[in-house]
């Protein structure tokens, strides 16, 4: 079964409609079909409400949230000690950002794929970390 692990820019894709949208889309579909888990960091659930919240209005946002919610994606809400390590570690070897080291943290430690277009942030990570990327674009 495949695991993977949603990146805040994976979720604003389908949002927006944007290229990669129909991967993250068949991997939603396959969540649906009990053929893939999907986990969300709510660090990274942050990133996509306050983007949403800052152009389209607190209503919007709140309702994407809510809409997720029915969506077979768990949001994890724990910081585990392993992650908090795993996501430290990542941080202060590559110039990434804080949730962006979480995302890599939630892959590295449960074995996910991280659903991802963020090539910008990830690519020099991919290179030197055994963490697996499932790109959408």
């Amino acid at each position: 079964m495949k695991h993977y692990v949603m990146d805040a820019c994976a979720l604003l894709a389908v949002l927006r409609n944007e290229t990669g949208a129909d991967t993250v889309n068949a991997a939603v579909d396959s969540a649906y079909n009990g053929k893939a888990t999907i986990v969300m960091n709510k660090l990274n659930l942050l990133e996509v409400y306050y983007v949403i919240r800052r152009t389209l209005g607190k209503k919007m946002a709140d309702n994407v949230v809510s809409e997720l919610k029915k969506r077979p994606i768990s949001i994890n809400q724990e910081m585990t000690d392993k992650i908090f390590f795993e996501a430290g570690r990542l941080k202060s070897e590559y110039k990434i950002s804080l949730a962006d080291s979480v995302v890599l943290a939630e892959a590295s430690t449960s074995g996910g794929e991280i659903l991802t277009a963020d090539h910008h942030e990830f690519d020099a990570v991919e290179e030197k970390e055994k963490i697996r990327f499932c790109w959408i674009r």
